[in-house]
């Protein structure tokens, strides 16, 4: 089949648009979370998987084409049942595959998705996407495809536009359904607004109604919401069978819903009052269209600022979970204080005078500093460690095992959520965190190394 000219992708400027376009005009789409078997092929030649793995619920649920079994001349060999299709991959110059979908009976459910280009898997970092939409053309099913870099910025827009949780690994979203939930969560708060902006009174909506909370107040917020849901009075961390994996949740599920609910709400008043003042009045159409051209500049600082917005909170949401946590467990800590070289760490277990005077392996204080990403910020915690122990705490997924390595040199402990280092269901790491002697999870963190000091720290 040939898709040369049935496919107009060559004016998007950026990933973000494309990924905008496919959900625009693709019936539904599919998205993985790549693990690090999905990548591997791409990058080792002794790699024995080939392409990306698609579980059994994927591959039997009317996404892809039906599989027929292939003719093989052992008669007795057990069935492989495959099916071609056509795939176009917009990143790569609009190259055009015959990707194959091949399900090895004789491997139980084992299925891969292969005949694709090595060059847009092999440089992605861990917990990269990869997606596929559906489209018919010309009476054809055909499968447009991109990948994207879990340190990319497309990765916030992806996990925004369909609410991906914290521990999302594949997934099949049927577009028209995504863009009416959407669509019925704005609607149904516009009629508030109008109505708050009729009567005059849009200023003080903005300042009730639509009021963003602090960072302080929603990340209590969110915990309240996480033990109402499992039925608990506190997050000691002693008490739970995951804290690792109870702080991502928080911060990165609940707590991200919250606010993005709210920051919906507040960007929705904004453009009213930046577009029609609060004083209600009748405007003509010509009125509206030469109040949004004039109001353009200013609507692109409130989305500039928006961004931005989302950014910090996420890093304090994370230092307000954990003090919360260690304030429930009793684990002594002081917070930002002020070290002999000027840094400030988020925490110092259990004070910076204990820290400084007691050098004892096992009763020792300790540097915990926590970052929701890491990238290259994790190198600005060296200075806070000076002859202490220093553990540094991440929700963070896409961390090469160069970086581990890296920090392993230097003495840092990292302290990762407990799903990250658990085997995931492609029969492999879902991550580079796996098989470091420096990575532990915060359960271990808190059994193996704060409880056995804390009888000396009190």
């Amino acid at each position: 089949m040939n898709l040369q000219g049935e496919f107009n992708f060559d004016g998007l400027s950026s990933d973000t648009e494309l990924l905008l376009k496919l959900f625009e005009t693709s019936d539904r789409v599919l998205v993985k979370k790549l693990s690090n078997n999905d990548r591997d092929w791409a990058r080792f030649p002794n790699k024995h998987q080939a392409g990306v793995y698609i579980p059994q619920e994927q591959r039997e649920g009317g996404f892809f084409p039906e599989l027929s079994v292939k003719e093989r001349s052992d008669p007795g060999a057990k069935p492989i049942r495959e099916s071609f299709f056509p795939t176009v991959w917009p990143q790569n110059g609009n190259e055009e595959k015959q990707s194959r979908l091949v399900h090895y009976t004789s491997k139980g459910p084992e299925t891969h998705l292969t005949r694709l280009p090595k060059s847009l898997f092999r440089d992605l970092l861990p917990a990269s996407f990869f997606l596929m939409a559906r489209q018919e053309r010309a009476g054809d099913t055909v499968f447009i495809c991109m990948t994207i870099d879990s340190a990319s910025d497309e990765v916030a827009y992806l996990e925004d536009l369909l609410n991906l949780a914290p521990d999302f690994i594949v997934g099949e979203f049927d577009t028209g359904v995504v863009k009416q939930q959407e669509q019925e969560g704005i609607l149904g708060f516009a009629d508030q607004i109008v109505a708050a902006w009729q009567r005059g009174e849009i200023g003080l909506f903005a300042s009730t109604s639509a009021k963003m909370p602090t960072t302080l107040e929603l990340a209590r917020i969110a915990r309240s919401k996480f033990m109402a849901i499992y039925g608990r009075k506190d997050i000691n961390p002693f008490e739970l069978e995951c804290p690792g994996d109870a702080l991502r949740e928080i911060s990165r599920r609940i707590e991200w819903d919250l606010f993005r609910e709210y920051q919906r709400q507040q960007r929705a008043v904004q453009l009213v009052r930046i577009v029609f003042g609060d004083e209600p009045k009748a405007f003509n159409a010509i009125e509206i269209m030469r109040r949004l051209t004039d109001s353009l500049a200013e609507i692109d600082k409130l989305m500039l600022s928006a961004s931005q917005q989302r950014k910090s909170r996420a890093g304090y949401s994370y230092e307000h979970h954990i003090e919360a946590m260690l304030g429930a467990a009793f684990i002594p800590f002081e917070k930002q204080v002020i070290l002999e070289n000027k840094k400030r760490p988020d925490f110092v277990l259990p004070s910076l005078s204990y820290a400084k005077k007691v050098k004892a392996a096992n009763q020792k204080g300790l540097i915990l500093s926590a970052k929701t990403t890491l990238r290259e910020r994790w190198k600005q915690v060296e200075r806070e460690k000076g002859d202490r122990d220093l553990y540094l705490t991440t929700v963070d997924e896409n961390i090469p095992a160069s970086t581990i390595e890296d920090m392993a040199r230097i003495d840092i402990q990292l302290v990762v959520p407990e799903g990250l280092l658990s085997e995931s269901k492609d029969k492999g790491p879902k991550n580079e965190y796996a098989g470091h002697p420096n990575v532990l999870t915060f359960k271990e963190f808190c059994e193996r190394v704060v409880r056995p000091r804390m009888r000396f720290w009190k």
